[in-house]
């Protein structure tokens, strides 16, 4: 059976790549998703370009376990000196674009999806192919999570190595203003809003907060964009710039948003979402047991996925490197692909 799956998603993968993905342009993607559960006769469940498929023998009295992971690639790299669109294999590598992050993931837990439904098990199992998961969007994951059954917690297919990212952080952007009053930069006049705004930064740059995840490490702070004044002459009144804030599983966003605005009351810090929130599940989950007995070993993640939507314990665990994802000439290797196959049958039989 092993080998039948291998190649029916080495198939698949290949045939993902050579369909352009990019975030909030997946349908061609999700047709091929839809079409080839049908194929398999696993009745497929979609909206908008999310697809998804429900335990053929759903008991409710069953805990249910999900499997996702995504459809959508970012746009390709400069650099590439393979077509992104193009399936190539060289020395055991499979390029492409999405190979990687997350098509390997992507295709290894529908095959395990396909096997574990023919066997019997304990548990529940509902696989997801997500959309829109690079940009976050609102018409991805979060957009049928109140169509899917309850779920206990969920295994999220990413590139890990197969090791058990228990932990993942979570993402806040704040747009802060600082503000003074307008003045000639000839005359001792005026209340400079950069000097204001970077008494502020430099405090935010060594804020430190009284807790700290032991997977994730502390929360950090970064500022990566500042804008101000009009012209040479005139001292501004307004300094603007923009704060990326990783959170962690020691606070959630509100409480980190508080702590930051308490810390820096002089300045305005006004959040674009704190829907993006960090993530973890306990170290004696059953799926993560497994992984440990199998040799992997669990770690904290600083990379965002739709983990961060999720409401239930969730471990991120799947094939390839994460170093290699967003990156020009981006490649599975087969072993990877065919390791994760077995890997991912291998933690949920029996469960």
């Amino acid at each position: 059976m092993l080998d039948s799956l291998y190649y029916d998603s080495l198939d698949l993968l290949k045939s993902l790549i050579s369909i352009p993905r990019h975030s909030r342009e997946e349908s061609k993607a999700a047709d091929l998703i839809e079409g080839m559960l049908t194929h398999w006769g696993l009745p497929p469940l979609r909206h908008a370009n999310n697809v998804w498929a429900v335990d053929p023998e759903y008991d409710p009295s069953r805990p249910t376990i999900l499997l996702n992971s995504h459809i959508d690639t970012v746009r390709p790299a400069t650099g590439w000196t393979h077509n992104p669109y193009t399936p190539v294999i060289e020395d055991d590598r499979l390029y492409g674009l999405g190979s990687n992050d997350a098509g390997a993931s992507l295709v290894s837990l529908l095959a395990a999806y396909r096997a574990l439904t023919t066997l019997p098990r304990q548990s529940n199992l509902v696989f997801v192919a997500s959309a829109e998961e690079e940009v976050s969007g609102r018409n991805g994951l979060e957009a049928i999570l109140h169509t899917l059954p309850p779920i206990d917690y969920a295994i999220v297919g990413e590139p890990t190595g197969m090791n058990p990212a228990v932990a993942e952080k979570g993402l806040m952007v704040l747009d802060g203003v600082a503000r003074g009053k307008a003045g000639h930069a000839a005359r001792d006049e005026g209340d400079n809003a950069i000097y204001r705004a970077i008494s502020a930064i430099e405090r935010l740059r060594t804020m430190s907060f009284d807790k700290e995840s032991e997977m994730l490490g502390p929360v950090k702070i970064s500022v990566t964009q500042i804008e101000a004044g009009t012209q040479h002459n005139v001292v501004p009144d307004e300094c603007r710039f923009v704060v990326d804030v990783r959170t962690t599983d020691a606070y959630t966003n509100a409480e980190t948003l508080e702590l930051i605005r308490t810390y820096v009351p002089e300045v305005e810090l006004n959040p674009r979402s704190t829907r993006l929130n960090p993530s973890g599940i306990p170290t004696d989950n059953p799926v993560v047991r497994r992984a440990v007995m199998l040799g992997y070993k669990p770690y904290g993640s600083p990379t965002l996925s739709d983990q961060a939507l999720m409401p239930w314990p969730s471990v991120k665990i799947g094939p390839g490197d994460s170093a290699r994802s967003h990156t020009a000439d981006e490649y599975i290797t087969l072993a990877e692909l065919r390791e994760a196959i077995e890997i991912y049958t291998r933690l949920l039989s029996g469960l």
